[in-house]
């Protein structure tokens, strides 16, 4: 049985000009979501990982500015990953998925928009924890 994909590739609009493209990114045009919070990973060490959580409320979108990285996701179930380079290309993550991200290149940066303000208590940094919290929601 195949179960849906974890997470959702968008295309974003992509403007070409000769003199460097340009990608747009609106909530709820190119984003399902309202826009409370932007952030960006950078400068990762060769060999590291970011990510390592998941949440109960906030989605988002993960964007490759530069460069590349995987992303893994996993339900509890099953895992999938997502090979992120292209800027003009976001992963959709919805609540209740951890996230792992890796291999990134040399000079990658990650964008991530997010639908809520940042809570430490809307995250889930265990990851027995977060099976628990996914046996609970079925």
């Amino acid at each position: 049985m195949n179960e849906r994909p974890l997470g959702e590739i968008i295309e974003l609009p992509r403007i070409a000009d000769p003199r460097g493209n340009l990608t747009i990114a609106e909530q709820f045009r190119h984003i399902p979501f309202e826009i409370k919070r932007v952030y960006w990973t950078y400068d990762v060490p060769g060999g590291e990982s970011r990510g390592g959580h998941a949440h109960r409320h906030c989605r988002s979108v993960v964007v490759a500015v530069s460069g590349s990285f995987d992303v893994v996701l996993d339900n509890g179930r099953q895992k999938q990953t997502y090979h992120m380079n292209h800027p003009y290309q976001g992963l959709v993550i919805e609540t209740g998925i951890w996230r792992t991200l890796e291999d990134f290149s040399s000079g990658a940066v990650c964008l991530v928009l997010a639908s809520e303000a940042f809570e430490e208590a809307d995250y889930i940094r265990d990851y027995k924890q977060f099976r628990d919290y996914v046996a609970a929601s079925k």
